[in-house]
């Protein structure tokens, strides 16, 4: 038997908290642990990194990995409402790195339309559109 029983450590229950706390937002874990560091939290980088792999394997957490030159980012997947919807696609601004949920109906008929015509199965997790958002051509 190698399944190992999951402990519930006093850092993965804070950590946790702080995720209930910011639910729809991307996470990188540089942020997770500036939060903390400011917050003067005793969990050392290493324990964070490490639970946020935990809680991604759980469920938990979504993990997303956009490209090789940004960090991934992690968001609370705990709340019922946003686990049921299936079809999530990002904006990811090239000035400032914002990344933005999308959800749209007009996307949807999109990946309908890729499989019914080209059978080709989008993943709407992991499809990024790449442009400028309003606040950064707001300040251009």
């Amino acid at each position: 038997m190698n399944s190992r029983p999951k402990y519930k450590t006093k850092q993965k229950e804070i950590l946790l908290e702080y995720f209930e706390t910011v639910p729809g937002q991307h996470i990188t874990a540089s942020d997770v642990c500036e939060y903390f560091k400011s917050h003067g939290s005793p969990i050392g980088q290493s324990t964070i990194y490490r639970h946020l792999e935990s809680l991604v394997n759980e469920g938990i957490l979504n993990k997303y990995v956009f490209d090789p030159n940004t960090p991934a980012c992690f968001e609370y997947m705990g709340s019922e409402s946003h686990k049921e919807c299936d079809s999530c696609f990002h904006c990811k601004c090239e000035k400032c790195g914002k990344l933005i949920h999308l959800h749209c109906d007009e996307l949807e008929e999109i990946q309908a339309h890729l499989y019914k015509e080209h059978r080709f199965k989008l993943d709407p997790l992991r499809t990024v559109f790449y442009g400028v958002c309003e606040d950064c051509m707001k300040s251009e």
